[in-house]
């Protein structure tokens, strides 16, 4: 990612469809799995410019969230948050002990790493989570929607929810709950990557930017399907979609 691109994300985070979006369908997935569990301490893996490091505040006090960005330019913009606990790190090593998490999530992270260490990074979340802990991870699905978007924020890969959930199985985890999201603008999505904006395209550019003025209107139209699908994602599990979720829990008792 440039530094552009990084501003954008920080302007962008708290407002953007995309980010409110999805923010819903976390919130749907996780609440049932975190409820009641008290004071949790979370790490955000790949926290980026922090904008979910104060969403998870929804969940336990700011003293017990963490983050690690490998950019040292997200981390300036964390800390432009007032977020302190961010440390400089790669997810495929974490530079946190064992066991010392109840909770880690990792946003559209996995799909940047080098080969190999997608899988590393979610031993790594196995790692640090304590017996019974939770990690959520989102990723960019299906290799055959890449566009110039991933072009110019460095995505290696997407994924299938089956690649997925067998990352997470290899790892140890339990899964708890394994769906696609971003279902309903799916069709829109498809058109305007495969035919407007393709992969290999020149001058490739972040689909993350303001709108024009002319246009601020349908930030808030763009938003609604995905508050229409965080209520569905809810019951059910989506079967496709731009993006793809899975949750784990680590046992208990281990073998």
């Amino acid at each position: 990612m440039q530094p552009q691109d990084y501003a954008y994300l920080y302007e962008l985070e708290d407002s953007f469809w995309w980010f409110a979006g999805m923010r819903a369908i976390t919130s749907a997935l996780l609440d049932p799995i975190v409820a009641e569990r008290g004071e949790l301490r979370i790490l955000d893996a790949g926290c980026g410019t922090g904008g979910m490091l104060s969403w998870m505040q929804r969940y336990t006090s700011a003293a017990n969230i963490f983050g690690v960005d490998f950019s040292t330019i997200a981390l300036e913009f964390c800390h432009s948050r007032n977020q302190k606990q961010v440390t400089r790190g790669s997810i495929a090593q974490l530079p946190f002990v064992d066991a010392g998490f109840d909770l880690v999530t990792s946003f559209d992270v996995l799909q940047h790493l080098n080969d190999e260490d997608d899988a590393r990074a979610i031993g790594e979340f196995y790692r640090v989570l304590r017996p019974g802990g939770i990690a959520l991870v989102r990723v960019a699905a299906y290799n055959w929607l890449r566009s110039a978007h991933d072009d110019a924020i460095a995505v290696q890969r997407r994924y299938t929810l089956t690649e997925l959930t067998q990352h997470f199985r290899r790892a140890g985890f339990n899964v708890r709950r394994a769906t696609y999201a971003n279902t309903l603008l799916f069709p829109i999505a498809a058109i305007k990557r495969l035919v407007f904006t393709p992969a290999g395209k020149a001058h490739a550019e972040s689909e993350v930017k303001p709108w024009r003025n002319g246009l601020k209107w349908m930030n808030g139209l763009m938003t609604a399907p995905l508050q229409i699908e965080a209520q569905t994602i809810k019951h059910f599990d989506l079967p496709f979609g731009v993006s793809a979720i899975c949750i784990g829990e680590k046992p208990v008792h281990q073998h």
